[in-house]
């Protein structure tokens, strides 16, 4: 995750400083602390960043660090449009502190001027440019050094600093041209890290969105398993619908779809930690009304205020995959499909409350028959809330069972079968849906 970079305190420039650099370094004075500015107010300019383009309106802005105001005698300092550059000095850190407002572009530090506490610092050479560039972090930092310490100027930009320059060749088309460049470098180095970072911080959060998705334990069953996930949160991996799948020891097949109320991370992390639940619960032998009352109790601890809700289905087949269990929690039914029969909804009727509305509520379980051959799909409401067309009318339950009838009849199954109906609702809908989708689907064969 990138480091947020503290913004430099906008302290109006102390006049006897910018009088100084004027006469030392032949430049103008710097118009940022004008007599007419209000006492204690930070000039204008000093709401601007460092990272203003050289090239921008506002004229660039550097700041001599020395501890020898005179030894400095260039000429007029120009930035490649032509215009002045403004120029201020300070005698020591502690003054250069004072000047370092957010208008400033560049630092020209003297290697020579002695760091604060160097006697803790021992024999460091670079303490003063290490204490710089620990001060400020966004600027662009030229090192000046004697004449010959070549050495010395490339450790300085090992350290940190973007260029160095000798003391004794200094001149004013030099000095303007190497202020030009560190502060051109500084800002694509700045933009190139943060681009870096950017990408690590979206790799790592989708390994790590990708490792809260389930991998469905159905090892020994004879049923085929295929789901599709497509989340509303723009570039994420993960929404607040869940879901999930296992076997447990006497053959059952157990399967559960989920939604969260809401879109954001939070509710994102809430799914993750009812289908973990749900999974640990199934696994140590809960079903049904007890299961859903006790996944309540975990919404209710983990949800950050009372009015988070989820809706649950869940569906509990038979060893021999001819008989189910159903309990619904305020969500939509599953649909079937069975060999000689219509595309349908498992079980229409109203089940009970969404999870986390009622403290003492109920979830009936329904025993149906599932039959020889068969495909079962789960969904969240996403699927079904899509708009057709430009109008207000959404699709609906009947219309997805309309839909998936005409898909399964053109010979689409399994993971086929669910691409084409995500996708022909996110196309009857005029684009992306806004809301999370998630589909299970399971088939057994004759």
């Amino acid at each position: 995750m990138p480091v947020p970079v503290p913004r430099q305190r906008a302290i109006p420039a102390v006049e006897g400083g910018q009088a100084r650099a004027a006469s030392a370094v032949g430049a103008p004075a710097d118009t940022a602390s004008a007599p007419d500015a209000p006492a204690g107010q930070a000039p204008p300019s000093a709401t601007r960043g460092s990272g203003d383009p050289a090239g921008s309106s506002a004229p660039l802005t550097l700041l001599v660090i020395e501890a020898d105001a005179g030894s400095l005698s260039v000429p007029q300092l120009l930035d490649s449009a032509g215009k002045p550059i403004r120029v201020r000095t300070a005698r020591n850190l502690t003054e250069a502190e004072r000047l370092l407002t957010d208008d400033v572009h560049c630092i020209l530090l003297d290697l020579a001027l002695p760091a604060p506490g160097r006697a803790a610092e021992g024999d460091d050479e670079l303490a003063t440019l290490k204490h710089v560039l620990r001060l400020a972090p966004r600027h662009a930092v030229l090192a000046l050094t004697a004449s010959g310490d070549a050495e010395r100027g490339a450790e300085a930009v090992r350290v940190g600093a973007q260029d160095y320059l000798f003391r004794d060749e200094l001149d004013g088309r030099l000095l303007s041209r190497a202020i030009r460049y560190a502060v051109e470098r500084k800002r694509s180095d700045t933009a190139e890290r943060r681009l870096t970072e950017s990408r690590l911080r979206a790799q790592e959060n989708a390994r790590l969105e990708r490792g809260l998705l389930p991998t469905p334990l159905l090892e020994g069953s004879s049923l085929k398993f295929a789901a599709r996930y497509r989340p509303g949160r723009s570039r994420a991996l993960l929404g607040g619908d869940f879901y999930d799948t296992v076997r447990t020891p006497d053959g059952t097949v157990h399967a559960m779809i989920g939604d969260v109320c809401g879109h954001g991370p939070d509710e994102a992390a809430l799914g993750v930690e009812l289908r973990i639940a749900w999974r640990a619960l199934t696994l140590a032998g809960l079903c049904g009304d007890e299961l859903l009352g006790t996944l309540q109790q975990v919404l209710e601890h983990e949800r950050d205020n009372d009015e988070i809700f989820a809706t649950l289905c869940t569906v509990d087949i038979a060893p021999d995959g001819r008989r189910a269990g159903v309990c619904l929690a305020g969500h939509p039914s599953p649909l079937i499909a069975r060999a000689g029969h219509v595309v349908e909804l498992l079980a229409p009727e109203n089940g009970g409350a969404a999870l986390g509305l009622l403290p003492n509520a109920r979830w009936p379980r329904r025993q149906v028959e599932l039959g020889g051959a068969w495909s079962l799909m789960l969904y969240t409401d996403g699927l079904i809330e899509g708009r057709i067309g430009k109008g207000k009318e959404r699709l609906g339950q009947d219309g997805m069972v309309d839909m998936v009838r005409r898909q399964l009849a053109q010979g689409l199954r399994g993971e086929e079968l669910l691409r084409a109906a995500v996708n022909e609702v996110r196309d009857l809908n005029g684009g992306e849906l806004t809301d999370d989708v998630a589909v299970l689907l399971l088939d057994r064969m004759a």
